[in-house]
């Protein structure tokens, strides 16, 4: 059975929409950028931990097999996390204003003899923003719980001039790396909800 290592609500609604039957595992894995980690590798590393760890709470299922991953924005080698605060967000929104960063989406797959992993790298270019953009943004309280301060599939498209990866990845899981990836596992849709 398929194990999603993750409480991201986004990560579920796009596993579900592959049409993946799967488990959902609350995980309380720490995210901290190692002093000399590259941001690629502190990216990899988390999704590793995250589905490392979820393994371990489904160890005694015959079969398991554990999805994890983690997205961050990274600007200048700097990893933008989720946001503290609104004044947090508005700090990260005025940063990425009129500029091109790049999303990291890394995925895990594990079972109890494999391993193996998927990253998916992506450019969003956001539109110059005014101090009226990011206080409308801001209102809409999306930016909460997003790294980088914004979800690319809600009221932040109307601020990034433009994408070039995949919109899946930008959003918390690249659905054409999942698919390919859990098909290695022999996981194959079965186009029912998410149990």
């Amino acid at each position: 059975m398929l194990h999603l290592a993750s409480r991201s609500p986004r990560r579920s609604e796009l596993l579900s929409r592959l049409g993946y039957t799967f488990g959902t595992l609350e995980l309380d894995i720490p995210e901290h950028r190692g002093p000399s980690e590259g941001a690629d590798d502190y990216v990899r590393r988390v999704a590793r931990e995250k589905a490392g760890a979820g393994l371990l709470q489904v160890m005694a299922t015959s079969g398991a097999v554990v999805l994890g991953a983690d997205t961050e924005v990274v600007l200048d080698d700097e990893v933008f996390g989720k946001p503290r605060d609104a004044d947090d967000a508005a700090a990260m929104l005025r940063r990425l204003s009129g500029r091109t960063h790049q999303v990291i989406s890394a995925v895990s797959v594990v079972s109890a003899g494999r391993e193996a992993q998927v990253v998916s790298e992506s450019q969003v270019t956001f539109a110059t923003l005014s101090e009226e953009d990011i206080a409308a943004y801001l209102a809409s309280h999306e930016w909460n719980g997003k790294a980088g301060a914004y979800g690319i599939q809600g009221r932040a498209q109307v601020l990034i001039a433009h994408l070039a990866g995949s919109f899946s990845g930008v959003m918390g899981l690249p659905m054409y790396e999942t698919a390919r990836l859990l098909r290695e596992f022999g996981i194959t849709p079965t186009g029912d909800a998410r149990a």
